[in-house]
């Protein structure tokens, strides 16, 4: 009995302690025009069953563009699990004009997303990873390391937001459907500069989350990513989700601090007005029309 106390403690400490990295480097490809280099990494994803939900180049970082695909072993374990897990539907990989290729590591995404509920998810999870890795080859991970047991409640320091922060609310529709309509209206409308990267909706769940190009000039996510690190391309884009009547984002002093673990707070105070301006952005996209 003893021994089998010890075997299970050790088995605990070794998953809290084991560091992940947010991101992995596939295998280079062929460099050139960056949509000839996407058109590439696509059809790598395609091959591996995965579903290409949409793509595009954030303005203000040239030579850099993400793709977002999903698969039906993630939307399987999303529609189990419900609720804001639908935030972790969009499987996002990087691709930079010299051929080099990165992607999301769902294990360091998945933990963080589906926090308690990882467990139930892990196997198809593993399956979503073990499916990238053929695709597009498993390089070196990046982007700093945060132990395991810290990314279901992780905090980029003691007192910020998390995952489930009241301030990720952005606005209340009277039902999912309208929720969900307005939001594709705005995004078709350019509202507040912001086009649709992908959506991915599960009607019958009544969650749903867009992926939303945000596009000023001034405003947009180009100037803030290119401060802290276009390395870590592939954490765009910027989600927005629905969950029942309740249109959600993740704050960005959660958001970006968990796609970019490694920057110090030097770095992050140099982007210090990002989370107001991303909020008040896509509570325009949401339909809130009051004063910001």
């Amino acid at each position: 009995m003893q021994r089998l106390l010890i075997a299970l403690f050790l088995n605990l400490w070794t998953t809290l302690a084991l560091a992940v990295s947010p991101y992995i480097y596939g295998e280079r490809v062929a460099g050139g025009d960056l949509n000839t280099v996407m058109t590439t990494v696509e059809s790598k994803l395609t091959r591996a069953g995965f579903l290409v939900a949409g793509k595009y180049a954030p303005p203000g970082l040239p030579g850099h563009g993400v793709i977002v695909v999903t698969h039906r072993d993630l939307l399987k374990a999303i529609e189990h699990l419900g609720g804001a897990s639908i935030v972790g539907a969009g499987i996002r990989i990087g691709v930079k004009g010299d051929g080099t290729v990165s992607y999301m590591n769902p294990d360091y995404w998945y933990r963080a997303f589906f926090r308690k509920q990882f467990r139930l998810a892990e196997k198809n999870v593993a399956a979503v990873q073990q499916r990238l890795a053929r695709a597009l080859g498993k390089g070196r991970p990046f982007g700093g390391d945060v132990a395991a047991g810290d990314l279901p409640d992780y905090q980029y320091m003691f007192g910020m937001e998390g995952f489930e922060s009241d301030k990720n609310l952005l606005m209340e529709h009277l039902s999912f459907e309208d929720a969900v309509s307005t939001i594709q209206d705005n995004l078709a409308k350019g509202v507040a500069n912001t086009a649709k990267v992908y959506e991915v909706i599960l009607p019958e769940k009544k969650i749903a989350v867009f992926g939303v190009a945000m596009n000023d000039p001034k405003e947009g996510e180009g100037w803030w990513v290119k401060v802290i690190g276009t390395e870590n391309i592939a954490a765009l884009p910027y989600e927005i989700f629905v969950v029942n009547n309740r249109v959600n984002h993740l704050f960005a002093r959660y958001r970006i601090a968990l796609g970019w673990p490694a920057v110090g707070m030097g770095t992050f105070m140099r982007i210090v007005e990002a989370p107001g301006i991303i909020r008040d952005t896509l509570r325009q996209v949401a339909g809130d029309t009051s004063p910001r």
